[in-house]
């Protein structure tokens, strides 16, 4: 990666270093404590989707209150991300992800006692609430701890190594999570193991050797605020990587119609809808392994703008599919493609971002790819409901490649971007 203060459009090719032993940055302490902490809380987060969605069924039997949930987890998102940004900046990360996790695990604590002793499903939704508040305010302040923990030079092979423990938590979670609720018939041994997996990331991250000079202190004041958005339209290069993703993310996402193709088109039932679902995790776990065995990407812009034009191609595929088989491998391929395109877009955003505006800078990103999966999930339906779920899903993939083409147009250095390492 180029130096951050060198400018974006250099992206110059040099000469490869010796290649380092992919499980090198694993013999980084905070790093291993970081990963293997990580993977706990995303373990837990991922059974309590599972129980939450299941336990409000199973006690409403309302769809709505299905609906609900992603309401619930999308306000703290608009209410909080930006002052979130702003004390990722300002204050000690590690002790707002620590803070943020034991809230996290009183949250799961209060959802697994409203499950147990039958409290009006308002105190799960109240739960769920302060639970998302404590993501949205983690989020910025842990995208940008993670540079810190690690060289410049290792910080590609960190994030893929982040993002591959993350698509294992995707794959292993939700069939856990299923796998107590049918084991007890409750939902509350899931809650409380999320809260047991939230404090387990607490105690491993308190072990971790971190000091944080934070900057100057600053009044949040909507300047401040808005200082985020501000050098993310300043800097061509990373406005055009996150307009990339998030109308990628608008416009690919076949996943909300799942269910649809399970059940109508595939023919698989609620079995092959599990397969289905596991289908992207799994194809971005094995893209995280392969990236973590290669070289360093040399020409990561055009890597980004294939990964995604790959992704539509394949989500392309999948809707027009009719064979289970194929569609999996079609889901498998979008997951690979988009773990290549989150990885390259993370290690650029990061490491060309100032350590003082990280903060505020991820949290713009967030928000943006956050409403972008809420408003994805919408478009998708309301495609389907007029033209039926198989054009939504192509005109899904075609939208998306088109976007890859305005984005190498309107904004030639995210094409240019040589070497995803820093030196």
């Amino acid at each position: 990666m180029n130096d951050p203060e060198a400018s974006p459009e250099q992206g110059a090719i040099h000469p490869l270093p010796q290649p380092e032993h992919p499980y090198e940055v694993l013999r980084n302490r905070n790093f291993f404590l970081y990963l293997i902490g990580r993977f706990a809380a995303s373990m837990g987060q991922q059974m309590l989707t599972v129980a939450v969605g299941w336990e409000l069924y199973e006690r409403t039997h309302s769809a709505l209150n299905l609906g609900l949930v992603g309401l619930t987890n999308m306000l703290p998102m608009f209410l909080f991300t930006l002052p979130a940004g702003h004390l990722a900046d300002t204050l000690n990360r590690k002790r707002i992800i620590m803070a943020m996790l034991a809230l996290s695990a009183l949250a799961s604590a209060g959802m697994a006692a409203a499950s147990a002793f039958q409290a009006p499903v308002v105190w799960t939704y109240a739960a769920l609430f302060v639970a998302a508040t404590a993501r949205t305010f983690m989020w910025p302040a842990s995208a940008s701890f993670l540079p810190q923990l690690v060289s410049r030079r290792d910080f590609p092979r960190a994030v893929t190594w982040s993002t591959g423990t993350f698509q294992l938590s995707s794959v292993i979670g939700p069939a856990a999570g299923g796998t107590v609720i049918a084991i007890t018939d409750h939902a509350a041994p899931v809650f409380v193991l999320n809260a047991a997996a939230a404090l387990t990331c607490l105690t491993l991250l308190w072990l971790v050797h971190y000091h944080h000079t934070s900057a100057k202190r600053e009044p949040m004041t909507l300047a401040s605020l808005a200082l985020g958005f501000r050098f993310v339209f300043s800097t061509r290069i990373i406005l055009g990587i996150i307009t990339l993703d998030m109308f990628a993310v608008l416009l690919g996402g076949a996943t909300t119609l799942l269910p649809v193709y399970a059940k109508d088109i595939l023919h698989v039932g609620p079995h092959g809808l599990g397969f289905l679902q596991a289908a992207l995790p799994v194809g971005s776990l094995l893209c995280a392994l392969v990236m973590a065995h290669r070289p360093p990407i040399q020409m990561a812009g055009r890597a980004l703008l294939s990964a995604v034009v790959v992704f539509g191609l394949a989500t392309i595929g999948f809707g027009y599919s009719t064979s289970p088989t194929l569609s999996f491998l079609m889901l498998v391929l979008c997951g690979a493609a988009d773990n290549v395109s989150v990885i390259i877009r993370h290690t650029i955003v990061q490491l060309l971002t100032p350590d003082d505006k990280r903060g505020r800078v991820s949290a713009v990103n967030s928000l943006f790819i956050g409403t972008s999966n809420e408003l994805g999930g919408f478009e998708s339906g309301m495609v389907a409901h007029w033209l039926g779920p198989v054009l939504s899903v192509v005109i899904g993939g075609v939208g998306t490649i088109a976007v890859v083409l305005a984005v190498a147009l309107i904004w030639p250095e995210v094409r240019r971007h040589g070497r995803l390492i820093a030196e």
